[in-house]
């Protein structure tokens, strides 16, 4: 998908890129799959801010994504590509023959008129979606479970994909994107392809407005503020105080492990220079 430049009639439209819409075939939501959304400003039950730098943007309608591709043994075909402002991987409506219509994450190869099938039979091929057991070592899928029965969790936003590196009796190995491996159940199902709209994390977003209408608030350095709100905070000059990286919390901010059970299926955690 090609990276359209702005022209550069103001300061702000100098440097900002933007994705090619030439794919999206059609710009009004499919109705009986749209549900209302609530915006929390990343705020809980109580009010209080538990996620930061959210709040704001734009209004949308999200789009309920059939992640557990539930419609089973029927043939279904693309018959539009859509824009999702819930995420930046294009999805595609699928009208199946038993009159069902679902959305779905749309990978790099699948076009308006595709076909694509779900089923413990269905053939490897882009779109379809079967257990890990029938799927051939060495293939790239997405939306892969990692309970079974449960829907895809992992994989899933653009250009992403899963190796499938191995098998044994019991579990199939999978590359993730970090670089991570670990074990999955083969009953557990996954979709065949890579996802599209690889080229989203080369955007230029180029001003802090778009950001904004993406609901995304400022973020102010811990170095500007006083001892008493972070841990890089005061002093007579720049400095985080002698101490490594750290968040507002006193947690290590770059590469400090926090997980602390260990993940039995975890053959080989994600390489030091990813875990950032």
């Amino acid at each position: 998908m090609a990276i359209v430049s702005r022209k550069p009639r103001s300061a702000t439209l100098r440097f900002q890129t933007y994705l090619s819409n030439d794919d999206i075939t059609k710009t009004a939501p499919e109705k009986s799959l749209t549900a209302p959304l609530r915006k929390s400003g990343g705020r809980n039950a109580y009010g209080r801010i538990t996620i930061r730098h959210r709040g704001g943007g734009a209004s949308r309608k999200y789009r309920i994504i059939d992640f557990r591709r539930s419609e089973r043994d029927v043939n279904g075909k693309v018959i539009t590509v859509e824009y999702d402002p819930s995420r930046n991987v294009r999805i595609a409506l699928v009208l199946y023959d038993n009159g069902a219509k679902r959305y779905i994450l749309l990978p790099e190869g699948v076009t308006v008129g595709s076909q694509v099938y779900a089923g413990q039979d269905a053939e490897p091929k882009v779109g379809n979606c079967l257990p890990i057991r029938g799927i051939p070592v060495g293939f790239f899928v997405h939306n892969v479970e990692l309970v079974p029965g449960q829907g895809g969790k992992i994989a899933r936003s653009a250009g992403a994909s899963i190796q499938l590196v191995g098998k044994n009796d019991e579990y199939a190995t999978m590359k993730l994107p970090s670089g991570e491996i670990r074990l999955m159940s083969l009953d557990c199902w996954g979709t065949v392809g890579v996802l599209g709209n690889a080229d989203y994390k080369n955007i230029v977003w180029g001003k802090a407005g778009r950001s904004r209408q993406r609901g995304i608030r400022p973020t102010v350095r811990g170095m500007a503020m006083n001892p008493v709100d972070h841990p890089h905070g005061g002093g007579e000059g720049r400095g985080k105080g002698g101490n490594h990286p750290r968040s507002p919390w006193g947690v290590g901010a770059k590469g400090t492990r926090t997980r602390r059970r260990k993940n039995p299926l975890i053959v080989r955690r994600r390489s030091a220079s990813r875990a950032v």
